[in-house]
């Protein structure tokens, strides 16, 4: 039985996220469906993570378990010949029988993208939150620098999460900015149901000068959600990659 490792790229745009779901388009099942039709036998992928609709991935990771014999090469032209140009996969290996794209992942990297401008982007629409307001960005590195560590995140969980610990240990957080394109990093052990999203929110009203460095703090330590900003949309975050 062979184990195989898939990295994989994917626009989110026009899917209910990566979590298999009947009757609405995701990104596991459009995988698995092309996979088994190649491989003549049913494809169950275990993913690094569940990214959300409309959320998209630079680096994905799943695997899966296969008897077929198929070159690697042969199976990964295969592949892409049969999914939809906004899914590519990049990359597959074969590795030891005891691997697993989640429990196996050391950090995983996320990058929320911002678009601040006075006027929109036609060519972003899609890949980044329009922000109008000049964005403070010191401020928000200031206030960012707090989430290093490890931490209870109850505050940025969605109000939909499982019953599940809020710890998780930040590794690396940052902001890189070129002209109006405004990208924050962070790296963590895990992550929390929209946690990314609603940190993001908040460190906007940081940026916009609507609360402070120091109210984010308090707003973090709080463990309540309700006392952070919004949820950031969807179209802006991206699976940067997976570490093992």
């Amino acid at each position: 039985m062979r184990n195989l490792k898939l990295v994989i790229e994917y626009d989110g745009t026009n899917y209910r996220g990566w979590q298999s779901q009947k009757n609405v388009p995701t990104i596991q099942n459009t995988i698995e469906t092309s996979l088994s039709r190649i491989l003549n036998h049913k494809v169950r992928l275990i993913g690094s993570g569940r990214t959300d609709s409309r959320v998209h991935a630079f680096g994905q990771v799943a695997n899966f378990k296969t008897d077929s014999s198929i070159p690697i090469p042969s199976l990964l032209k295969g592949v892409n010949s049969l999914l939809p140009p906004d899914i590519l996969i990049k990359e597959i290996e074969e590795v030891a029988s005891d691997f697993h794209a989640r429990y196996s992942a050391k950090s995983r990297v996320y990058e929320y993208h911002i678009w601040n401008e006075a006027l929109p982007s036609v060519f972003r629409r899609n890949y980044f939150w329009w922000i109008r307001e000049k964005l403070e960005v010191e401020l928000m590195e200031k206030a960012a620098l707090h989430l290093l560590g490890w931490h209870d995140f109850s505050s940025f969980q969605g109000s939909d999460h499982e019953v599940i610990s809020p710890e998780r240990e930040v590794i690396k957080v940052g902001f890189r900015q070129e002209g109006s394109e405004l990208t924050f990093s962070i790296q963590a052990n895990a992550f929390l149901r929209h946690m990314v999203r609603n940190i993001m929110g908040t460190l906007v009203e940081v940026g916009k000068k609507r609360i402070s460095p120091d109210d984010f703090v308090k707003i973090f330590k709080a463990c309540d959600r309700r006392e952070a900003g919004i949820t950031a949309p969807a179209k802006g975050l991206f699976l940067k990659c997976v570490f093992y």
